[in-house]
């Protein structure tokens, strides 16, 4: 039975490619499942891929977790200091998970030129302060060099430096407002550098200097700041941990992740997890149709051959496997050529930025890909498991297929 097995299984491989009817429909097969991979892969890696950079841009300004104080201020302006003076300060050691904290503090401001004037939020820094996340985001020049002394050194954005007309190392008059608008304090900083987020909500308004320079115009202490930004090691623990971080700090303060921020932006971004798995179902629907017919093919065109193997003793089970085991090959090439062009596409948008986004929609200039084996391998691994047990079904009708007919058929 062995050797009958073999023979059969190597006859269908062979020549199902040669028939005058199932090589066109295999061929297609083979197209339809390819495209459907390319399709699979590239609506994960991008849909991923925004959510991580848009969600990685956010934290970058904001940290993932806020500590302030309660109050019914709803800008983006700190009112009423906090003592930096805590248990869970410079080191977050209550709760695991908790990568960084900073001390920060921000302040409505003018900056004015002979050209124009723009409102801008002044954002305080310390040493402590995480440039590693802006670093990404410099397009010319530095960072403040932010220490004990106080600096005149600050970073903004492109479109900042653009709608003032600044370069770098020029130097800016900014006007502080004083509260209840009893005029403004004066300051002049130096613009060391200009960083590019895509993300105009931040580049529009957010100027980063030394934390002193508020701290003096408040009248704070130095042991005074407006918040605390808290980072996280895994952001999709941010719910969790964020409830961890409000019971742990003292009751008279208040803590907001940037989920709860910044809600309308996450909710959109939880619209890409629907597309992809609506992309993911259709596409597998269409590679399963086309197998389906292709299969239905092969049995056909292998009627007498199924009568053959069932004359000598093969129970059906045995000959629905050879065809299955075909449909498998079939399968396999699709995917080959699938990931091949799928991942050889996303690493040119990777490296070289082909496709390009508009930032006031999208947060970003270009579409960012995430490129993650494991999702790969189980998406492969999915297709193949799926296509092979909606396969099962049009196998079936070897079973009802006579010997005594099927031999005579032609």
């Amino acid at each position: 039975m062995n050797l009958e097995y073999f023979i059969a299984k190597r006859l269908v491989t062979a020549k199902s490619h040669k028939s005058s009817v199932s090589s066109p429909i295999i061929k297609i097969a083979i197209i339809a499942i390819a495209v459907s991979v390319i399709m699979m892969i590239m609506s994960i890696a991008t849909g991923i891929g925004l959510q991580n950079k848009i969600r990685d841009k956010i934290s970058a300004f904001n940290g993932h977790v806020v500590i302030s104080t309660h109050d019914d201020n709803q800008s983006q302006v700190s009112t009423i200091p906090i003592s930096i003076e805590q248990n869970f300060y410079p080191k977050f050691n209550i709760v695991e998970g908790v990568s960084h904290i900073q001390a920060v503090a921000t302040k409505a401001a003018m900056i004015r030129t002979e050209e124009t004037v723009e409102g801008i939020i002044f954002k305080g820094v310390g040493e402590d302060y995480k440039w590693d996340n802006i670093k990404e985001y410099l397009v010319e020049g530095g960072l403040p060099s932010i220490n004990k002394k106080r600096t005149d050194e600050i970073v903004m954005s492109q479109y900042l430096a653009k709608r003032l007309n600044l370069k770098l190392n020029d130097v800016c008059r900014t006007y502080f407002i004083k509260s209840e608008n009893k005029g403004y304090n004066l300051r002049s900083f130096k613009l060391v550098g200009i960083f590019n987020s895509g993300f105009e909500e931040f580049d529009a308004n957010i100027v980063l200097g030394d934390l002193k320079h508020i701290q003096h115009i408040n009248k704070w202490k130095e042991s005074e700041a407006g918040s605390f930004e808290v980072f996280l090691n895994d952001f999709s623990a941010i719910d969790v941990k964020g409830e961890e971080i409000r019971k742990e700090i003292p009751p008279i303060y208040n803590s907001v992740t940037i989920k709860d921020r910044y809600y309308s932006i996450f909710e959109w971004l939880k619209l890409f997890d629907f597309n992809i798995l609506v992309i993911l179902i259709v596409m597998i629907i269409v590679s399963t149709i086309n197998m389906t017919v292709a299969l239905l093919v092969l049995i056909l065109e292998r009627t007498q051959m199924v009568g053959v193997l069932k004359a000598i003793g093969a129970d059906n089970w045995s000959i629905r496997k050879i065809f299955l085991y075909n449909a498998f090959h079939i399968i396999a090439r699709g995917l080959f050529w699938g990931n091949l062009i799928a991942i050889s596409l996303l690493l040119i948008q990777k490296y070289f930025g082909v496709v390009k986004l508009d930032p006031e929609s999208y947060y970003v200039s270009q579409a960012p890909v995430d490129i993650n084996i494991t999702y790969i391998v189980l998406l492969n691994i999915g297709t193949i498991g799926v296509c092979l047990l909606v396969l099962l079904i049009p196998s079936y009708i070897i079973t009802k297929i006579s010997p005594v007919k099927a031999i005579r058929f032609d």
